[in-house]
């Protein structure tokens, strides 16, 4: 199946400490079911020296899981769900439920 979400698709955090927040999304980890969205749940690591990196307190996006965000619609900035439809010339595109903006190809 299609993803629904992809990387630097605007999305919305539903539910968490960071419920609220937008970002974009960075990286998707399809088989984890899990994604990264920009400043958004942000962890603190203690990390080790090595030869290309210095020791200290390292601050970093950790995975969110892709049920709890949504899509952003593109004309009011509110969460949406995201639905699949073939065009009349063929083509496969996802859209915005809320509005029934086409987003972009799959």
């Amino acid at each position: 199946m299609a993803a629904k979400l992809k990387k630097g698709d605007k999305v919305v955090v539903l539910t968490g400490k960071d419920k609220g927040k937008t970002g974009e999304v960075v990286k998707v980890l399809p088989k984890e079911n899990r994604l990264v969205v920009q400043g958004v749940n942000m962890v603190r690591k203690h990390q080790k020296q090595t030869q290309t990196q210095e020791a200290g307190i390292r601050a970093f996006e950790a995975p969110l899981q892709i049920s709890n965000v949504a899509y952003m619609d593109p004309k009011d900035g509110k969460p949406t769900r995201v639905g699949f439809k073939t065009l009349d010339d063929g083509r496969k595109v996802r859209f915005a439920k809320r509005s029934g903006e086409v987003i972009g190809d799959v």
